[in-house]
């Protein structure tokens, strides 16, 4: 008896310890579900604090921004036309020059000596031309009068013929050696700035010798950059239709930006990166720009008139699409999709079917909402011109 009882005992004591254990699994999953609930529900009494803003409609003009560099309209290697020594050097490395400057003398004895033989050799000609012509009117005379026959007439015609094709040859000739001559002050083919000069005086120069200096264009000058195909017609259009300001940025702070016109467009598009290439022009003449350079540009070839546009922090991203919530006049959200187009100084340009100009819409607070929660439009953003985020940062 004493055994059955001890074990009943020991059996009640089991069901009681399985109760005590079943009871607090209760309790703490009842715990774990309402903590759950409760991070669950919009904070605060009710409805949710919340910033807003209302959806705007403004003609935006869409900005473009690239890296470029910046590229010399015009550069020029200045070589020797001739053998030659170089007598004296006119410049000094990294002077500007106008076209037209003297910039080197080389010695050219030898093409005055051969000019003065070509030029010799013209009177020579000529002499003998005249006088073949002289005895040509005597020959005729005497045709006429029947003392020589007409082959003895036709020797003499051919003789000055030649004379005269001689002479043209030795024009040409003389014309050569003074052109030849013509190169021993070379001059300036363009207006610039002279790189290093690699010659000196005494220095042997040939025609097919490297460059005695180069000379590039600094003002005005280009900058080259690329654009994505897409923005193609609207960059055609534009610049047809007028004048398209480019805005170059340096990286240096405090200098200020410069401004130049589009110039050229690419007559065909690179396959391989689905870009066309531009060019804009830069008055250039304090030498900011410098040609190898890099800068930042940027140019709005169009604009999107009537435009939706919200503070982009205002465009949420769901699972599936992008979505904006609305605030309706019973004071709860809804999601509304949306389309962004454009995002640019904070601002994003939307469509969407839902999406009118002035409607309200959550700006913050978002991340504390559902659809159909109740909200409290704690502040309010009055209005969200395209570039007033960033002038309220600039501010702040």
């Amino acid at each position: 008896m004493n055994v059955v009882s001890n074990r009943l005992r020991a059996t009640q004591r089991c069901r009681a310890a399985v109760i005590a254990v079943a009871v607090v699994v209760a309790a703490a999953a009842a715990w774990f579900w309402y903590s759950r609930g409760e991070a669950l529900k919009p904070r605060g009494a009710g409805a949710v604090a919340v910033v807003s803003a209302a959806v705007a409609a403004a003609d935006v003009p869409v900005r473009l921004s690239a890296n470029a560099s910046v590229t010399a309209v015009e550069s020029v290697d200045v070589r020797a036309q001739i053998a030659a020594t170089v007598k004296a050097v006119h410049i000094k490395e990294g002077q500007s020059v106008r076209r037209g400057d003297r910039l080197f003398s080389l010695d050219v004895r030898t093409e005055d000596a051969n000019l003065g033989e070509a030029e010799a050799q013209v009177a020579k000609s000529r002499g003998d031309l005249a006088n073949a012509e002289r005895n040509l009117q005597r020959q005729h005379e005497l045709f006429k009068q029947k003392f020589i026959s007409q082959t003895a007439l036709d020797t003499v015609q051919n003789q000055v013929d030649s004379l005269r094709a001689q002479l043209a040859a030795d024009m040409a000739a003389a014309e050569s050696s003074r052109v030849a001559r013509g190169f021993g002050d070379i001059v300036a083919p363009i207006a610039g700035r002279t790189g290093a000069v690699a010659v000196f005086p005494g220095s042997l120069v040939q025609p097919n010798g490297p460059p005695l200096v180069g000379i590039t264009r600094i003002d005005p000058i280009n900058v080259s950059f690329t654009l994505p195909e897409r923005e193609l017609s609207a960059l055609q259009a534009a610049f047809a239709t007028g004048p398209v300001i480019v805005t170059a940025h340096f990286d240096s702070p405090g200098q200020p930006a410069l401004e130049g016109r589009l110039s050229f467009i690419d007559n065909s598009v690179d396959s391989a990166s689905g870009t066309i290439r531009v060019k804009a022009r830069f008055a250039n003449p304090d030498g900011r720009l410098w040609p190898g350079m890099f800068v930042k540009v940027s140019l709005s070839p169009r604009t999107l008139g009537g435009a939706l546009t919200v503070p982009a922090q205002a465009v949420q991203t769901g699972p599936e699409q992008k979505f904006l919530y609305a605030i309706g006049e019973d004071g709860k959200v809804k999601a509304v999709p949306v389309r962004v187009l454009l995002v640019q100084d904070g601002t994003a340009l939307v469509e969407g079917a839902g999406v009118i100009a002035g409607m309200r819409v959550v700006l913050e607070g978002a991340q504390n909402l559902r659809p159909d929660s109740e909200v409290k439009e704690g502040g309010k953003e009055t209005g969200n011109e395209p570039g007033q985020a960033k002038q309220k940062k600039d501010r702040s």
